[in-house]
């Protein structure tokens, strides 16, 4: 496992890898096992930023188009301003983006305040741990990174409340912010999961250790991968069992289901792992966010990077 330099570059990493994998993988979601390895059977021969789907070639989906609103809000605000992020998403909803996520939707549009529209939604619904705070969270675990555990594990949880009612996804969300920090703290964040468990709440902490152990599989899942605790897990398994940022994406997307999602959490983990330098160039030139209700703007890598630069500091 080759470190990066700095923690900046792991900062980079972080939310360059997570676009990156999110756009790789957006081509093949709810696709087959296998498929990614199936067309591109040979790693670093190029094309893999395909496209299809809907998507075109190198184009982020709504988890990188969250995850910048999340960024630009918190530099905007210096902090944590959650009323303004909920606002932004709203916006970003309303401006017809090619994917959001049902639940999401739902809240986001639902009419009630933002502190209330999440969990009046769950009351009813009952189902609300989806992936997708998750995958939003590469900005945000940078931004807190630098506050210690305690700080970044609870910023995690008030974002993802914004729109999961069901503490699943805080507590999820709340480890892959703690798992980005003892990264970019230069550490390793596999040997990190069994103290980063002891902070999970008790009601949670089982099916995160079940996910997060040594010997799990994401064959052995019990739920979908869009799920938080598989996608997680699934990610994680991508890590461990991989020695490189492409592989590690490559293994994620490979497991098919919500793969989009799954290589965006992934590449994160990876990214902060490894470091922005290992990120193919291949993959990172044709990367595009579009930001639906924004402008029509459009970032890409550099602007990508800049953002990361800005919220590591």
């Amino acid at each position: 496992m080759t470190a990066p330099s700095t923690a900046l570059d792991a900062a980079l990493g972080t939310v360059l890898g997570s676009a990156v994998g999110d756009a790789l993988g957006a081509p093949f979601e709810f696709g087959p096992e296998g498929a990614f390895t199936a067309r591109f059977p040979t790693p670093g021969y190029g094309g893999e930023m395909c496209g299809g789907g809907g998507w075109d070639p190198g184009e982020a989906t709504d988890d990188t188009q969250m995850a910048v609103l999340v960024g630009e809000s918190l530099l905007q605000h210096d902090g944590l301003e959650l009323p303004d992020i909920f606002r932004r998403f709203q916006q970003w909803a309303a401006a017809d983006p090619k994917d959001i996520g049902l639940q999401t939707e739902a809240v986001l549009g639902s009419g009630d305040p933002w502190d209330l529209a999440a969990a009046l939604h769950f009351q009813v619904s009952q189902r609300a741990a989806g992936n997708g705070s998750l995958m939003r969270a590469a900005t945000s675990a940078v931004y807190f990174a630098p506050h210690g555990r305690t700080v970044t594990m609870t910023a995690a949880r008030r974002l993802a409340a914004l729109t999961h009612g069901d503490r699943a996804a805080w507590e999820g969300t709340a480890l892959f912010h703690e798992l980005i920090r003892v990264a970019l703290d230069g550490r390793d964040p596999l040997t990190a999961i069994p103290e980063a468990l002891d902070f999970v709440h008790p009601d949670h902490r089982a099916r995160y250790a079940t996910v997060l152990a040594p010997d799990w599989h994401p064959d052995q899942a019990t739920e979908f991968n869009g799920a938080v605790w598989p996608c997680l897990g699934s990610a994680v398994w991508a890590l461990r069992t991989t020695d490189s940022y492409e592989a590690a994406v490559r293994a994620a997307i490979d497991l098919g289901g919500d793969t989009d999602t799954v290589a965006a959490v992934t590449g994160g983990l990876a990214g902060a792992v490894y470091g922005a330098d290992a990120i193919p160039e291949r993959w990172s030139e044709p990367l595009h966010v579009p930001l639906p209700g924004s402008g029509e703007r459009v970032l890409r890598a550099p602007e990508l990077a800049d953002l990361a630069r800005r919220l590591a500091q």
